[in-house]
């Protein structure tokens, strides 16, 4: 059931129509991992921070069966930090900071322990490094995962379709699949994305839920309708943690098993959202989960008598 989780630990500063979060503790390993340790453990976490990265924080996720044996310490240097501001729809933002830091020549090694793992989830960084990880395995993982960005897209495009080849499952937002595809309609952009090498693609859409495309089949997942939404920073991340926890937790790689991970996802998301960072990921208990769940299932139950 092991998983690895490769992505970046880091400082984020978030201000939002519903306040400011100081400096806190983000990064996509770290929402994928608080999301994914609710199914499976142990998580192998792959990243790299500075010395000036907190150890209540290491230790917090080593009790929530994160191993960190693949986690570098860069002495003297400084942690990746953002700094970003939600405008009120919060679906928008602007990027206020970006420092790289040890995030900059960020070259990940696979521990000799983490080796064997069935799930791989490459969290967004450069096509690269993503490369590199793929390339470190002895044994394919079962399942591989992989996050990217529209920026990539830009800069290193030949580096990611390359990487594209060696994945099962690629996970975008909507203005990357039409990016990437140069197609506008979300279902010409899937099959022209999973003909670049994905088996399976999942198109995201923040509040208006996810699409799960395989072969001739598209699934749609909603999201929570929320009274509040506090910061959706990490809201990805953590979706990306629920679905891939969920996969590996039941072994179970179907399209059909992947529509029930998407829904994971999506309540794991929900969760995020509601409070600065992974504040809420840290407090939610099985129940919370199970509850969460049962609602998604009362969201889209419906019956019909076909005359």
């Amino acid at each position: 059931m092991s998983l690895t989780v490769v992505g970046s630990m880091a400082f984020d500063e978030i201000e939002t129509p519903f306040g400011k979060s100081g400096k806190i503790i983000g990064g996509s390993a770290v929402y994928i991992a608080w999301a994914a340790s609710n199914f499976v453990k142990p998580i192998n976490q792959v990243s790299v921070i500075g010395e000036d990265f907190p150890q209540a924080e290491l230790d917090a996720l080593k009790t929530k069966g994160v191993a960190l044996e693949g986690v570098q310490l860069k002495q003297g240097e400084k942690s990746f930090y953002w700094s970003g501001k939600y405008h009120m729809d919060m679906n928008t933002r602007d990027s206020l900071a970006t420092e790289l830091n040890v995030l900059a020549d960020f070259q990940p090694v696979i521990p000799d322990s983490y080796q064997g793992s069935e799930f791989l989830i490459l969290g967004n960084l450069t096509p690269q490094v993503q490369m590199s990880v793929l390339n470190q395995f002895k044994v394919r993982p079962k399942l591989i995962v992989m996050d990217t960005m529209n920026f990539w897209m830009e800069v290193a495009l030949d580096d990611l379709l390359k990487v594209l080849k060696k994945v099962d499952v690629l996970m975008v937002n909507d203005g990357e699949a039409r990016q990437l595809s140069g197609e506008y309609s979300l279902v010409k952009a899937a099959r022209k994305i999973m003909s670049m090498g994905p088996r399976y693609l999942i198109i995201k859409k923040g509040e208006h839920g996810a699409l799960l495309f395989y072969e001739n089949h598209v699934f749609f997942a909603p999201a929570m309708p929320l009274d509040d939404v506090y910061d959706p920073t990490g809201a990805g991340d953590t979706f990306a943690g629920g679905f891939i926890g969920h996969l590996a937790k039941t072994k179970d790689i179907s399209f059909e098993n992947m529509k029930t991970a998407i829904i994971v996802g999506s309540a794991m998301a929900s969760f995020c959202v509601e409070k600065f960072g992974t504040e809420r990921l840290r407090e939610i208990t099985h129940e919370d989960i199970a509850a969460r769940l049962e609602q998604f299932v009362q969201l889209v139950n419906f019956d019909i008598d076909l005359v």
